[in-house]
């Protein structure tokens, strides 16, 4: 008899497919992409894999019940009828996190405390106590989701949110989240097959998650903790053993990683943070200014990076974006240079054609991820061409 069960990972905008062929990879069965999440069938231990080991999901939830659901006092009712003492004792600390797109629920806040009530008043009548709620450090974590009329409730057996890798204890003004980081480089196409390049690397999150990708390190090995170490089924013995079995798949990398930042600051923080994930030993950080920098190898180099966009750091944009196409144009050759930006109008001022336009998500802000081919010789010229206005 299968021990498999179904269970959801969520995502971010246009990470969907990365995230369904890390699972397949993974030895997940039964994906099926949706939108910001992935459905998918595992054991016990691939949770635990799936929690240790994912680059794009942002959390791994179990799904336990599923029903219609009309207004709150139907809420309240079938959150009640639920047995609830198969995932909670009146010692159990518990925290929920709702989720509504409905015409008959519109406030996330309030599904939560109505979640809340029904499910402390179903132990205070058959135990004549009830369990606590603890936002911050839940002994459990639930998730309800309300799609319509359709509810669902699950276990979430990540914690905090996935992109808390554990390494980043140092940020500059406007750091990227690291799961975005680790989607933007598979979008890109890095495998660790060449020399890379971050040329604006802030705190050097893109560095570390190219690092990671390159050696096949497990994505979260640094972090604390997740939810699932609390649950009363927690196999400390098995997951003691999907870590050994995840480190024993890393790889050897034999290019160069390196980062620029003119902020001494920052280069202090970045190489902070690649201390903290243990990886200086593949990767360099130097106090630059990218644009009077020229190619430190004479290889193909992928580059990837994340320039300011205006929103919380100010610049002169146009002067800015100019500067990074004139930049790649004239000592970038044998170069595939990705970035992304929010600001769409800035990307008019690189100067240069892009042959990949990607729309991402930056928080709240809708992104371009853009790819410019910088060709040695002829074709260079061929392909470069100023973009017309």
């Amino acid at each position: 008899m299968s021990n498999n069960f179904r269970m959801v990972a969520k995502t971010l905008y246009g990470f969907e497919e990365l995230l369904a062929k890390e699972l397949r990879d993974l030895g997940a069965i039964n994906v099926k992409s949706g939108v910001r999440n992935v459905s998918f069938e595992g054991d016990t231990g691939f949770m635990y894999k799936a929690n240790l080991c994912l680059r794009t999901a942002i959390k791994i939830i179990k799904p336990i019940h599923s029903f219609y659901v009309r207004d709150e006092n139907d809420l309240y009712k079938k959150i009640y009828a639920m047995d609830w003492s198969q995932y909670l004792s009146i010692d159990t600390t518990f925290a929920i996190d709702a989720t509504v797109n409905s015409e008959n629920f519109t406030h996330a806040l309030y599904v939560s405390q109505k979640t809340k009530d029904a499910i402390v008043d179903k132990f205070r009548d058959m135990e004549g106590q009830r369990p606590n709620v603890d936002i911050k450090f839940p002994d459990l974590r639930l998730n309800i989701h309300i799609q319509k009329d359709q509810c669902n409730v699950s276990l979430d057996s990540s914690g905090a949110s996935l992109h808390h890798r554990g390494y980043r204890t140092a940020t500059n003004i406007a750091p990227i989240n690291e799961v975005l980081a680790a989607g933007l480089l598979l979008l890109s196409g890095w495998n660790g097959q060449c020399d890379f390049l971050d040329p604006m690397c802030g705190s050097g999150t893109m560095l570390t998650e190219a690092a990671m990708i390159a050696c096949n390190i497990p994505a979260n090995i640094n972090r604390k903790g997740f939810a699932f170490e609390k649950w009363d089924d927690f196999d400390e013995e098995l997951y003691a053993r999907i870590i050994e079995s995840s480190l024993n798949k890393t790889r050897e990398f034999h290019f160069k990683i390196v980062g620029y930042d003119k902020a001494p600051s920052a280069v202090q923080k970045a190489k902070d943070n690649v201390e903290n994930a243990n990886l200086s030993e593949y990767i360099e950080i130097e106090q630059k200014n990218f644009f009077e920098s020229t190619k430190y190898t004479d290889k193909h180099l992928h580059m990837v990076f994340n320039p300011p966009y205006g929103e919380r750091l100010n610049i002169e944009m146009e002067e800015f974006y100019a500067a990074i196409g004139n930049t790649l144009k004239r000592n970038y050759s044998g170069t595939d240079a990705w970035f992304i930006t929010s600001n769409l109008e800035a990307l008019k001022f690189v100067g240069l054609r892009p042959s990949r336009k990607i729309k991402v998500f930056n928080s709240h802000l809708e992104s371009k991820f853009v790819k410019y081919v910088m060709y040695e010789g002829s074709k260079k010229a061929k392909y470069n061409e100023p973009a017309s206005a």
